[in-house]
Order: C-alpha cells, then sequence, then structure tokens
C-alpha cells in the first residue's frame, strides 16, 4: 500500500466492528472501545455485517478452556477476508490479549493489534501505528492507565447503563483467572460514580446498574467498609433514577448495611444476583472461597427478612477438583434451603493459569454431566415453583427492547419487573416505547418467564421513553459518543459468572 493510498484510506471513514466475548467488564470495555473508535472518525458497520469492516475488534475473554480455540477459529476464517482486503485492520483485547501477549501474533500473524485489559485507551492509536508502520503493534500495560469510565462510550441503549464502580478483584478463588488479568482493585471515587449517574439521568436513563468484579467490597481501596451502602443509599437521592441494581456481590462482603440500604432506599430493586459455587465446606475450602454454606444461607434468610419480594439468583459450579457425592448433596440441599429465582450453573473445566487446574481429584466428565442434569431439573423445578408464586401479582414493567424474540407473532411486548424477572404483555392499544412503564396483573408462570394476558391496566410514559424515542427518530447514523456502560436495553437477567467476580455476557 502506497503512501498515497494510505492517506486516501485515512480520509475515508472507515467502518468498525467489536465482537463481545465474556462477562460484563468486557461488555463495559467493549462500549469504551467503540466510543474510542467513534471519537476517532470511525463509524460502526451494519449489523450482521460478519466481519466485512475495515476494523474488526475482539474483545476476549480467558475464564473459559476453549477461550483461545474459539478465538483463533475466529481470526482463522478472517484471514481470507483480510487478504482481499488491502487496509482491512484485525485488533485483539482483553483478557485472552493480557494473558497471551506475544502467542496471538505468533499463531496468527496477520493480526494487526494486540491490547490489554489496562490500556484500552490505546487501540485508535494502536491501529494508526500499525497502518503507518506495516507490522503489528503489541502493548500490554501491566496497570491500569486510566479508568475505564474517563473514556468515550458508544452507549446502545437510551434507558438503561452499566455504571463502572471499580475494576480488578482481591480475591484469590483457585477456579479464577480474573485477578491476575484485571489486577488488584482499584475503587472510584463517590463523586466521580455520582456525577456520572446523574449525567446519565440527564440524558434520559432512568435504570442504572452499579458493576463491579466484586462490587459490594467497593470501599477496600478507600477505606471505608460502609462505602458500597453509603453509594446505595446516594443514588437513591437522585431525581428522575427509578431503578438501581448491582453486580456481582461476593457473599464475604455482604454486611448488615448493604442489606438495610436495599430495603430501605425505593430505587434499589428487590434483586440480588450473589454466587455461591458450591454448598460444601470443604469444596468452598478448595476453592478459596471465604464463607462457608452456613454464612451464606444466614444472609438469604437477612435478605428475605428485609426484602420479602426479592428474587435471589446465584451462579454454581458442578464438579470441582475433590468433589464427592456428599459434597454434590450439600449443594442440592443449599439449592433447596435457598429457592433460588434461578441459577446458573456450570460444569468445571480446566482454566489454564489458575490453581485449580493442577489440582488432584479432576472429576470425569460422565460424573460431572450427570451431576450437572440433577442439578439444572432441581433447579428447574424450584424456578418454576418461585415463578408461579407471582400470579395474581400486579406489577410495574419496564417495557425493553428486543428482549421477547416472538413478540412480533404473539402480538406481545416485553420487559422486566422490579425484581429482573422477564415479564410478556398483551400489546396495548397505545404507543408503548422501550423504557417506559407499564402496570400488568400476572396470569402465568413459565420457568423462566411471567406473562400478562389480560390488557394493560396503567402505561407511563417517561423520559427514558422520551429519548429513545428521540434517538431513533434520528437519521440512521452511529450514535454519539455519551456517557455510561449499558448493554442492549434493560439489563437482561444476570448470566453465571464462572469465576465468581465477573458476569459473562457471552459464551
Amino acid at each position: 500500500m502506497t503512501s498515497s493510498d494510505r492517506s486516501q484510506a485515512v480520509d475515508e471513514k472507515r467502518s468498525y466492528e467489536v465482537r463481545t466475548y465474556g462477562c460484563q467488564m468486557n461488555v463495559h470495555d467493549s462500549e469504551r472501545l467503540s466510543g474510542l473508535l467513534e471519537d476517532a472518525g470511525y463509524v460502526r458497520a451494519p449489523e450482521g455485517s460478519d466481519g466485512d469492516a475495515d476494523v474488526v475488534v475482539f474483545n476476549t475473554c480467558a475464564v473459559r478452556e476453549n477461550a483461545d480455540n474459539k478465538l483463533y477459529g475466529n481470526l482463522g476464517r478472517l484471514a481470507p477476508m483480510k487478504t482481499k482486503r488491502p487496509g482491512m485492520q484485525i485488533a485483539v483485547g482483553g483478557c485472552l490479549a493480557q494473558k497471551d501477549r506475544d502467542t496471538i501474533v505468533k499463531k496468527a500473524p496477520w493480526v494487526d493489534v494486540v491490547f490489554g485489559t489496562h490500556n484500552i485507551g490505546k487501540l485508535p492509536v494502536l491501529l494508526e501505528r500499525a497502518r503507518i508502520q506495516e507490522e503489528a503493534q503489541v502493548e500490554i500495560a501491566e496497570s491500569l492507565e486510566a479508568f475505564p469510565s474517563t473514556l468515550p462510550t458508544r452507549r446502545e441503549s437510551a434507558y438503561a447503563a452499566w455504571v463502572s464502580i471499580s475494576v480488578g478483584c482481591n480475591n484469590t478463588c483457585t477456579f479464577c483467572i480474573v485477578p491476575a488479568l484485571r489486577g488488584k482493585e482499584e475503587d472510584r471515587r463517590p463523586g466521580d460514580i455520582l456525577a456520572e449517574v446523574e449525567a446519565l439521568v440527564a440524558e434520559g436513563v432512568s435504570e442504572i446498574t452499579l458493576l463491579g468484579q466484586n462490587v459490594n467490597a467497593y470501599g477496600s481501596d478507600l477505606g471505608d467498609r460502609e462505602a458500597f451502602s453509603k453509594l446505595l443509599r446516594a443514588c437513591g437521592e437522585i431525581e428522575g433514577l427509578e431503578r438501581v441494581r448491582f453486580t456481582s456481590p461476593h457473599p464475604r462482603d455482604f454486611t448488615d448495611d448493604v442489606i438495610a440500604a436495599m430495603a430501605e432506599t425505593p430505587n434499589v430493586m428487590p434483586q440480588l444476583h450473589m454466587p455461591m459455587q458450591s454448598g460444601s465446606d470443604p469444596i468452598l475450602k478448595a476453592m478459596r472461597r471465604s464463607y462457608r454454606q452456613e454464612r451464606f444461607l444466614g444472609i438469604i434468610e437477612k435478605v428475605r427478612a428485609a426484602i420479602p419480594h426479592a428474587a435471589i439468583s446465584t451462579d454454581i459450579i458442578v464438579g470441582f477438583p475433590g468433589e464427592t457425592e456428599e459434597d454434590f448433596q450439600q449443594t442440592m440441599y443449599a439449592v433447596r434451603e435457598a429457592r433460588f429465582a434461578n441459577a446458573f450453573t456450570f460444569q468445571y473445566s480446566k482454566r489454564p493459569g489458575t490453581p485449580a487446574a493442577d489440582m488432584d481429584g479432576q472429576i470425569p466428565k460422565e460424573v460431572v454431566q450427570e451431576r450437572y442434569m440433577r442439578l439444572v431439573a432441581l433447579q428447574e423445578e424450584i424456578s418454576w415453583e418461585e415463578n408461579k408464586k407471582q400470579v395474581g401479582r400486579t406489577l410495574e414493567v419496564m417495557v425493553a427492547e428486543g428482549e421477547g424474540r416472538k413478540d412480533g407473532a404473539t402480538h406481545r411486548l416485553s420487559g422486566r419487573a422490579p425484581d429482573n424477572r422477564l415479564v410478556h404483555f398483551t400489546k396495548p392499544d397505545q404507543e408503548v416505547r422501550p423504557g417506559d412503564v407499564v402496570t400488568v396483573d400476572i396470569t402465568y408462570a413459565a420457568p423462566h418467564h411471567l406473562l400478562a394476558e389480560g390488557p394493560t391496566l396503567m402505561v407511563r410514559r417517561t423520559r427514558a421513553g422520551d429519548a429513545w424515542e428521540k434517538r431513533n427518530a434520528a437519521p440512521a447514523q452511529p450514535a454519539g459518543v455519551m456517557l455510561g456502560i449499558p448493554t442492549l436495553g434493560v439489563p437482561a437477567p444476570l448470566p453465571a459468572a464462572v469465576s465468581g467476580c465477573a458476569v459473562p455476557a457471552s459464551s
């Protein structure tokens, strides 16, 4: 490519695509990456472009054992496309990039940029440098260069957003590699967090989810053990903020002041996602989880006493090294006692670089699979029973965008109840926009959703709905760079945190 060709390519609007794997931290980072690229003059490629963009960015996860196979498979599929399209660039970031560094370029020499979890802000510069020097740029920072919320963001949702309150993790769970890749916990200043929330509300956002690798440990870096409960209460003072959620907390840091703040702050939703991982004390010890079954179930009991209608979900790993049938039965017992609204269960698989990967007592695959199926069947039964208790209740549902895949065929709309349960409801005669709130009677329950088959009792038009309408009334073009850490629509029910710290957005 000649220098004149290169100058012409830079002058033209180059398109980009970001592919995200892993936890909500990666979702957060991907929205920052999109914001950075648009701030640098790139435009988002149309949906379904499938690699047909000038720049394709992979934001990777290293939690799963086959994460690298998935990445290299996708990179391999792009290689011939890159050969046919001079000037196309491929970048790899995220946890796998932080972990594997130079290995990525050795295995896939057609990759142009490799960057880590600590220096996502460098992506546009690295892309330009790779284009000018015509060689791969590998830059992995060992510590955080800038807190992610200081970077520009391309926010997808007009009405719901993620707000990062901390990065990193101080735990040493034996199945998790995240602390080694994300670093030690760093907390944002409360004033910075609240300023971001207020800015989001001013833009029309009505629901925020506070995000951290270990969200309720917030304050350890600030020297204030009650900082998280104070933050929840401060969010309750923000006018126009209707719903506050948080993910993912750790039982070790789940103190009574947090429960009180949840119960006493009206806009903090009656929902809790708290990873249990195992119900067996010996396995919890082997996992280096700093609580035991009695402590975990005690927290659940306190939350239910303070917030009777709270929906509680969890993460569970089946088949951790050394797990006996007795250990597994303790997990089954804890599930029966806790009566989770839903549980995200995973069969243990080795994560390279974690202590558990080298432990004795690795469980045969067929044993893990059989236990997994028993646990899923039990939780499915409990989820359905707990959802049936919702029949007859009148709920306020925040209308979501794209949550009901069959809404068109069933003439329904979908949204989230305060406890984050998914509700499908009959489409009312009047216009309802994502971000608006409807009041409905629940008439039917399935294990994973509720139905409101009767007429909508009330439709409340909101500033969030206005913001959605304003954005979608504009000519088709990339959204501007905004504040916030959102996902599409109202944040979906929390998926499983295979690390116990972060919540995967996709597998």
